[in-house]
């Protein structure tokens, strides 16, 4: 159970719509080319996101403190863009939903963690 909520809040995490110009643009994407994108300040965020990704992939994926880092470093490229850009820019649901859905399913999963180590201890 808590590997379906942990996938499903990952998912949630990469489908996040980032309105442009022209198109919307999953906020995977958005993370992978902002990767590569040198000397721009977003990359670090983009990095940081990144390893907040692989964070949720490793063997101490089941661990509180992992996963509370895990989650800060998730949610500090969304954080950056919605300090950049006004918030009117975030009003519609393609972002509202999976950011709700990802906040939501992520706080269980550390709260299932928890649960979990209580029990052992």
């Amino acid at each position: 159970m808590k590997n379906i909520i942990r996938i499903t809040s990952i998912i949630s995490y990469f489908s996040i719509i980032l309105a442009g110009q022209m198109i919307g643009l999953p906020f995977i994407l958005w993370l992978i080319l902002t990767v590569f994108d040198f000397g721009n300040i977003d990359q670090l965020f983009a990095i940081l996101g990144v390893i907040g990704i692989a964070l949720s992939f490793t063997k101490w994926k089941n661990k509180i403190s992992v996963t509370i880092i895990s989650l800060i470093l998730m949610l500090s490229p969304i954080i950056s863009r919605l300090m950049q850009a006004p918030i009117k820019m975030f009003d519609y649901l393609a972002f509202k939903i999976p950011l709700a859905v990802f906040l939501i399913t992520y706080a269980i999963f550390i709260i299932m963690n928890i649960i979990e180590r209580k029990k052992v201890v």
